[in-house]
């Protein structure tokens, strides 16, 4: 009994004994091992650190570049527009002439004033009017009567673009979501959409074949049709160009944006028609009783023709009203 416990006891010692001998043997070997891993680890971890540092710091120069980039465009885009607003504010007579869709040149109008200024004469010498105001009558059909007319057709023009850009400005878009490149789209509404959409599309295809880039063709249509919708226009694609982005993302929202001005251009004419229906009757009364007058009692009223006295009264009520008339019409003309 006491024999094999004394065996047992000396099996176990020689275990312990062996197994102190291997960890003493294996010990640095594991201690390296296990540094190495940890070292591996803050490898790592110092690499990812290291990547994700460069990474935001790419990102952060990225974000800075293309501020940079938009800043510029936006200086650029100041200088243009003052540059352009020379143009715009005061246009040349040709121009006024194309953008009315007249196709004449300045000497054809200016032969059509002068003659239209000569039958204002012979009618007023005929009428046996004196001759200071035959003068101004020819003054007015020459000078005033031509290029009112000129006006007139140029913002009756400008307001048919307005009604049908928004439309070309979805076909924009349309053609952009589908994959087709935008001077594609362009000569699509070019094709399509009705005038004057049409023909101003047309003269910026043209000025592409030209050698112009997009934004510069662009810029063309700003300085044919002078509108904020145009300015809109021209602007979003001029910064696309040079910054990139959503393209249509930018003209649908654009194209929001037109609507809704339309669509408050409308409100506001519907709410300022009693004081335009007001003004029109007050400046058509003075006009209607003269004439009830002239029918009912002609004697009483003709001193007002046959005497100098009267056509200077004449004169001065036709000057009053027409500056009473202008002041009403600023009053309730809204310009947004």
């Amino acid at each position: 009994m006491s024999s094999s416990l004394g065996m047992l006891m000396v099996v176990v010692l020689a275990g312990v004994a062996a197994a102190a001998l291997a960890y003493a043997i294996l010990q640095p070997r594991i201690a390296a091992e296990r540094n190495a891993e940890n070292r591996l680890n803050q490898y790592k971890k110092a690499e990812t650190d290291s990547a994700s540092k460069r990474m935001n710091r790419d990102r952060v120069q990225e974000q800075a570049r293309r501020r940079r980039t938009l800043q510029s465009s936006l200086k650029d885009l100041e200088t243009k527009q003052k540059e352009r607003d020379r143009h715009t504010t005061r246009p040349t007579m040709q121009r006024r002439l194309d953008q009315a869709g007249l196709s004449i040149s300045v000497r054809q109008f200016i032969i059509f004033s002068v003659v239209t200024g000569f039958v204002f004469l012979l009618v007023a010498i005929v009428l046996g009017l004196s001759l200071l105001l035959a003068l101004g009558l020819a003054v007015i059909g020459g000078l005033g009567l031509p290029r009112f007319v000129v006006d007139r057709l140029r913002k009756r023009r400008q307001m048919k673009f307005i009604d049908e850009f928004p439309n070309a400005v979805d076909l924009i878009v349309r053609g952009v979501k589908s994959g087709l490149p935008l001077n594609d789209t362009l000569r699509m509404i070019a094709g399509e959409t009705p005038e004057p959409v049409r023909s101003e599309f047309q003269k910026v295809i043209e000025a592409q074949q030209l050698g112009l880039s997009t934004a510069e063709a662009v810029e063309r249509l700003y300085q044919n049709i002078p509108l904020s919708e145009t300015n809109f226009f021209a602007i979003v694609i001029q910064i696309q160009s040079q910054a990139g982005g959503n393209l249509s993302e930018a003209l649908g929202n654009l194209s929001r944006v037109l609507r809704d001005r339309k669509k408050m251009k409308g409100k506001i004419q519907a709410m300022s028609m009693e004081a335009k229906a007001s003004g029109g009757i007050i400046g058509s009364l003075p006009i209607i009783v003269g004439v009830l007058v002239y029918l009912t009692t002609p004697d009483y009223i003709a001193v007002l023709f046959t005497t100098d006295i009267g056509r200077i009264v004449l004169l001065a009520s036709a000057v009053w009203m027409a500056l009473g008339i202008f002041t009403m019409k600023k009053m309730i003309n809204f310009d947004f």
